[in-house]
C-alpha cells in the first residue's frame, strides 16, 4: 500500500521549484537579457504589464468608452476581492501606471487612493499585490537579482545574496555602464533610468573588496557573482512592502531605511560598516516592486523626508550611509478625514506636490452592488438559509440610493436616477441626460452606506436566523432601519432620518418587482399567450386590409375587435393616436420574417410579449381571485390555481415553497387593499 506522505508528495512540482530558483553566471544572464530584455524592467513597467497581461473588455457606458481591466475582476483566485463598478477610476489609475512605465514623471510620484471607508482602496492595493507575486513566478515576470560567492566560516564557499534584490545589470561601472547597456540592445531613455542605478552600499563594500583583491581585474570579479532569480512575497518581505503608522513612542524612520546590527558591530568593529547594517527596513525589501502605505497620511512628520526622497530622488538614506537608490512603486490609501487634514496642514505642502490622487468612490450601480454582496451571500456561499430573491437587491438599492445626490434638474427623482444610472431605459431621458447628472454631481457616491455595513447586517440575519430558514427583503430592510441607530459613523438625526425614509422608496420598488412577477407568473400559460397573439394579430391584419374577421363561434364575418386590440396597446402606453403605426410596425415585421423564411414568434418581440402578459393577468386575476389568501377559507379549485402559480415562481424566479406562498400573501393584501398597479 502506498504510504499516505509519498502520494502527498506527489502534488509538490519540484521542477518548478527549480525553475524558480534558477541560478548561473552574468554571462548566463546577460544571454537572457537579449533575449528577453523584458527582464530588466522597471518596477512600474512590471507592475503595468502584469495588469494589462490579464486581458481588458472594452464597453460603452453613456456615449463613452470605457475599459475594463479584467486583472481586477480577480478571476485567478475565483472573483474573491472582485472589484464592482469602478471601471472609470481604475482607468484612471491604469493611465498614470502607463505614463509611469514609459518614464513621463509619474513614477517620481506618490499613488494615493482616497475615497470613503469601504469603497475597495486596500482591496485594490492587495490585489496589486497578490497579481505581482503571482506573475514574478510565472516566466513572463521572471525577474533576476545576484549574489556574491564568498567564503563561509566553514571553508565552504557560500552565496550572499543583495539584501536589496537589485538588478545585476548595476554590476557594470557607471563610467562604460552606457557602452555597456547599448552592446546588449538597451538604450537610455527615460523609462529606463532604474539601470543606470549605483550598487547598494552592502554590495558596493563587496565589489570594491574584490576589485582591490583581485587587482582592478573586473572579469575576476564577475567570476565571484552568481545570478539567481527571485519571487515576490510579502510573507518573505522580498519585493512587497508595507508600511502601516503605528505610535508614535514605538517606531522610528529606521522601519523604512534599516537599522544597525549591534551584534555585528563588535565583529567588524565600526557600525559604519554595510556589514554590521540590516537593509530590511520597508523600502529596501520594496525595492524593484512596490510598497504600500497603509494610512499614509497618519505618518509622523519624522518619516515624510524619508518618503519624499523614495519618491521624488527614487533615494533613501540609511543611518550611517550614503543615498541609495532604489526603484519602486509607492502607493497609500487614506479617507476622506486624513485628506481634509492633509489639506490644511501647510507643513505637508511638499507631500502634496508629489502626490497623484484617485478618488475611490462607492457604486452607484445597484447591479454591481449587488455583485459585491452576492460574493458573500449568493447561493454557493449561503446553503442552510434560503436568501429569497431579491434580498440582495433592495439592499443595494437602498445602499446605492444613500450615496446619491438629489437630482439639480430634469424633473427627476431620486429612485428614477438610480435606474438610469443602472443602465434603465425611461421615456424621455437619454444617455446624455446620464452624463449631464454624473458632471452635475462630481462629490457623489464619497459619501453614503458602507457595503461593510449592509454585509455586517446581512450576516446578522443569517446568524440570528430571523426568518426561520428564509432571509426576505422584509427581514433585510428591518435590520438596515434598526441597524441605523448603532452605526457609528451617523451622527446626526437628520442622516437618520434621510437614511429610513429612503428604505421607504425602496420598499415601493419591490412592491412593484414582486407585483410584476406575480403578474408573470399567473400569465405564464404559453398556450393562452399564444392564442392570445394569434387573435391579436388576426385583427390587426383585418383592421389594416380593412377586411372583416370570421367569428370562430358564431362563423360570422365581423368588423376587427377595436376594444381588444387597444386592450393589448394600452398596457405598452400606445396612445390612441400612434395605434395605426404600432400595428403597421407589428404587420412590417412579420413580412420580413417571412421573405427571409422564418415565423414570427411573440417571445422575440419584447414590447408585444409584454403587453400581452399584462393582458392576460388582468384577464386571469379574477378568475384565480389571489385575494382569497387573506381569507381564512380557501376553495379547492382556487387553491389548485395558486399551486399552479407558485410553482411557476419556484421554477422561473427562484423561490422555494415558504418564500413563494410568502410573496403571494403579501401580494394578495395588496389586491385585497385595491392597491393595483399595473405594470406599464
Amino acid at each position: 500500500m502506498e504510504r499516505m506522505l509519498e502520494k502527498l508528495a506527489a502534488f509538490h512540482n519540484r521542477s518548478e521549484y527549480v525553475e524558480l530558483n534558477w541560478a548561473g553566471s552574468l554571462e548566463e544572464y546577460l544571454g537572457l537579457v537579449r533575449e528577453r530584455p523584458e527582464v530588466v524592467r522597471s518596477a512600474y513597467q512590471r507592475l503595468y504589464d502584469m495588469i494589462v497581461s490579464h486581458g481588458t473588455t472594452e464597453y460603452m457606458d453613456s456615449k463613452k468608452k470605457v475599459i475594463r481591466y479584467n486583472f481586477f475582476l480577480d478571476e485567478t483566485n475565483g472573483g474573491r476581492d472582485a472589484i464592482y463598478g469602478l471601471d472609470v477610476p481604475i482607468m484612471r489609475i491604469m493611465s498614470v501606471f502607463k505614463a509611469a512605465a514609459e518614464g513621463y514623471g509619474p513614477q517620481r510620484r506618490i499613488i494615493l487612493l482616497h475615497g470613503p471607508v469601504g469603497s475597495s482602496k486596500s482591496t485594490i492595493v492587495r490585489l496589486l499585490k497578490r497579481g505581482l507575486e503571482s506573475y514574478t513566478r510565472s516566466p513572463e515576470g521572471a525577474i533576476y537579482t545576484f549574489g556574491w560567492v564568498l567564503p563561509g566560516r566553514d571553508g565552504n564557499d557560500e552565496l550572499q545574496l543583495c539584501p536589496m534584490h537589485e538588478e545585476p545589470l548595476h554590476l557594470f561601472p557607471l563610467e562604460w555602464r552606457q557602452q555597456a547597456l547599448s552592446e546588449l540592445g538597451l538604450q537610455h531613455d527615460a523609462a529606463r533610468e532604474h539601470l543606470f542605478h549605483d550598487l547598494c552600499p552592502s554590495c558596493r563594500y563587496q565589489f570594491q573588496t574584490l576589485m582591490e583583491k583581485h587587482q582592478g581585474d573586473w572579469m575576476k570579479v564577475m567570476q565571484q557573482v552568481r545570478v539567481k532569480r527571485f519571487i515576490f512575497s510579502e510573507q518573505d518581505r522580498v519585493g512587497i512592502g508595507t508600511f502601516q503608522p503605528k505610535d508614535e513612542k514605538n517606531q522610528d524612520s529606521t522601519e523604512l531605511t534599516g537599522d544597525i546590527n549591534y551584534r555585528k558591530i563588535a565583529e567588524y568593529g565600526t557600525d559604519s560598516d554595510p556589514r554590521a547594517f540590516n537593509f530590511d527596513g520597508e523600502f529596501c525589501v520594496a525595492n524593484r516592486g512596490m510598497i504600500e502605505f497603509i494610512e499614509i497620511l497618519k505618518l509622523d512628520v519624522a518619516f515624510l523626508y524619508d518618503l519624499l526622497g523614495a519618491t521624488q530622488e527614487h533615494k533613501i538614506k540609511p543611518k550611517k550611509f550614503p543615498q541609495t537608490d532604489v526603484d519602486e512603486v509607492i502607493i497609500g490609501h487614506t479617507n476622506e478625514a486624513e485628506y481634509k487634514k492633509l489639506l490644511a496642514n501647510e507643513y505637508m505642502e511638499a507631500l502634496r506636490d508629489r502626490t497623484i490622487k484617485f478618488d475611490i468612490p462607492y457604486v452607484t450601480r445597484v447591479s454591481d452592488e449587488q455583485r459585491i454582496y452576492a460574493k458573500e451571500f449568493g447561493p454557493d456561499k449561503v446553503k442552510q438559509i434560503h436568501v429569497a430573491p431579491h434580498t440582495i437587491e433592495v439592499a443595494a438599492m437602498w445602499a446605492v440610493l444613500t450615496r446619491m445626490t438629489q437630482p439639480k434638474k430634469h424633473n427627476l427623482t431620486l429612485v428614477q436616477k438610480m435606474k438610469l444610472y443602472d443602465g434603465k431605459v425611461l421615456p424621455g431621458f437619454t444617455q446624455d441626460t446620464v452624463r449631464e447628472l454624473r458632471k452635475e454631481a462630481d462629490r457623489e457616491a464619497m459619501e453614503g452606506i458602507s457595503p461593510r455595513y449592509v454585509q455586517d447586517r446581512m450576516s446578522h440575519c443569517l446568524v440570528a436566523n430571523k426568518g426561520a430558514g428564509n432571509v426576505n427583503p422584509f427581514i433585510i430592510m428591518n435590520e438596515l432601519a434598526a441597524g441605523l441607530r448603532h452605526h457609528s459613523l451617523i451622527t446626526n438625526e437628520e442622516q437618520r432620518g434621510r437614511y429610513s425614509e429612503l428604505l421607504t422608496h425602496v420598499k415601493e420598488e419591490y412592491d412593484d418587482i414582486v407585483k410584476n412577477e406575480v403578474q408573470r407568473a399567473i400569465s405564464a400559460d404559453e398556450e393562452a399567450i399564444s392564442r392570445l397573439c394569434a387573435n391579436y394579430l388576426e385583427n390587426v391584419k383585418a383592421y389594416l386590409q380593412k377586411e372583416k374577421v370570421k367569428n370562430r363561434f358564431t362563423g360570422r364575418e365581423e368588423e376587427p375587435d377595436e376594444r381588444l386590440m387597444r386592450s393589448i396597446e394600452e398596457k405598452i402606453d400606445i396612445s390612441e393616436s400612434r395605434k395605426d403605426d404600432f400595428r403597421r410596425e407589428i404587420m412590417n415585421y412579420i413580412g420580413a420574417l417571412a421573405l427571409e423564411g422564418r415565423h414570427f414568434d411573440f417571445r422575440t418581440n419584447a414590447r408585444l410579449y409584454q403587453a400581452l402578459e399584462a393582458k392576460l393577468f388582468e384577464d386571469s386575476k379574477d378568475t384565480i381571485r389571489l385575494s382569497s389568501l387573506v381569507s381564512d377559507v380557501v376553495d379547492r379549485e382556487t387553491q389548485e390555481k395558486i399551486d399552479i402559480v407558485k410553482s411557476r415562481l419556484i421554477k422561473y424566479f427562484g423561490y422555494n415553497e415558504e418564500s413563494a406562498t410568502d410573496v403571494l400573501t403579501y401580494v394578495a393584501s395588496i389586491f385585497a387593499r385595491g392597491d393595483v398597479k399595473e405594470k406599464r
